[in-house]
């Protein structure tokens, strides 16, 4: 566990925390005024390696040979200059900060977005640390700035050596409950309790799909993609990329891959080469099967989102009486569903796509430099 303290006194900025992966979502924009939840677990951070935050220079300014020491090998809209590490906690979870009012905190909708600089202050010494965002339809964190505050071990030198992350099969066993369910009620910003509320496929699913949707079309080096028919996998992925990609043969397809599956499913056959494999929810790790024996490319997804494909919450068609049958968790009905198909986030699938080698090629570039037409049809 470990606590951040000021560079400039010393004084602890927050509870004790504990590392663990930066969420695929941490900088989705989701919507128009929608009311986002907390983005980090309470009592954990995560770090973001790459440089975020003010200033930024837009793609026009920066030479391809400089973009691509940074690893960014396609247009994006604006690369940020700041120092990489910011880390990113909850709220909740802040020690001795005031706000900055008079700080130019970037947002103003419907609270702060921290695209101007920090606009949280050490509440004992005055230096600038962090930047609360909390405006509409981004979710609500604190970034600390990684130039005003250090890591220190709680309790001496030696308590900062943390307990090894779980296994794959400690996460399996106690992985009732880290379920991402792919729908959820989304609510508008200030809207009062049962007013704009609806059923929408959840954020985070669109985002782990933006990810996961540019590391397919990078593996399919222009070729056809199927995956597996019915169920939620097709739902999430295949309209896009029966979209984005040429039909019939050759194909290449996709296969489940994990943890608790059937070794068959890791190990496709001549025609597949692709993987959807979880990542780990404390080290960011992709799982890789037994004997390093698999597909050419695994193409990552949140442990949550995996497991919802991996392993589908299954309902009962009526509620059960009696004793509950063995193996059936719920009796209720099913959540409702969304009224449009699946959208992957397209602010996750340009900032993935740009920063994967493939992008250099002319077919993905003409993608990401003209994605409006995919938004208008609904595929993002």
């Amino acid at each position: 566990m470990f606590v951040f303290v000021c560079t400039g006194c010393g004084a602890e900025l927050t509870a004790p925390l504990a590392p663990v992966a930066l969420p695929v979502h941490a900088h989705q924009k989701y919507g128009n005024g929608i009311q986002l939840p907390v983005l980090m677990e309470p009592g954990t951070f995560a770090v973001e390696p790459e440089p975020w935050g003010p200033p930024w220079r837009r793609w026009q300014e920066i030479r391809p040979e400089e973009a691509a020491e940074r690893g960014v090998y396609g247009p994006v809209e604006v690369l940020s200059d700041g120092t990489p590490g910011a880390v990113v906690i909850a709220p909740g979870d802040v020690r001795g900060t005031v706000l900055l009012p008079d700080a130019r905190g970037g947002g103003y909708c419907c609270g702060l977005d921290g695209a101007d600089g920090p606009n949280m202050a050490c509440e004992a010494c005055g230096l600038a640390v962090a930047s609360r965002v909390d405006d509409c339809s981004l979710w609500q964190a604190v970034w600390l700035d990684p130039d005003a505050v250090r890591r220190r071990a709680v309790d001496g030198a030696g308590a900062g050596t943390d307990a090894a992350p779980l296994s794959w099969a400690e996460l399996m066993e106690a992985r009732e409950g880290k379920r991402t369910p792919p729908f959820e009620p989304i609510t508008t910003w200030a809207a009062r309790p049962g007013q704009r509320r609806w059923w929408a496929w959840s954020p985070q699913w669109e985002a782990a799909a933006g990810r996961a949707l540019a590391h397919m079309l990078a593996a399919s080096e222009g070729r056809a993609v199927r995956v597996p028919e019915g169920g939620l996998t097709a739902q999430v992925f295949q309209r896009a990329l029966d979209a984005l990609l040429p039909a019939g043969p050759p194909v290449r397809r996709v296969l489940l891959a994990g943890p608790g599956l059937p070794a068959r499913d890791a190990v496709p056959g001549a025609d597949a080469g692709i993987l959807l494999v979880p990542d780990h929810p404390q080290t960011g790790e992709i799982w890789t099967p037994a004997g390093g024996v698999g597909a050419t490319h695994s193409v990552p997804l949140p442990f949550g989102v995996w497991l919802g494909l991996a392993f589908p919450e299954t309902h009962l068609p009526v509620p059960a009486s009696g004793v509950m049958p063995g193996g059936v968790l719920r009796d209720d009905p099913p959540a409702p569903r969304p009224r449009y198909p699946f959208r992957a986030d397209p602010g996750t699938f340009r900032h993935t796509l740009a920063r994967l080698p493939a992008a250099r090629s002319p077919w993905l570039r003409e993608i990401l430099g003209n994605i409006t037409p995919y938004m208008q049809a609904g595929l993002f």
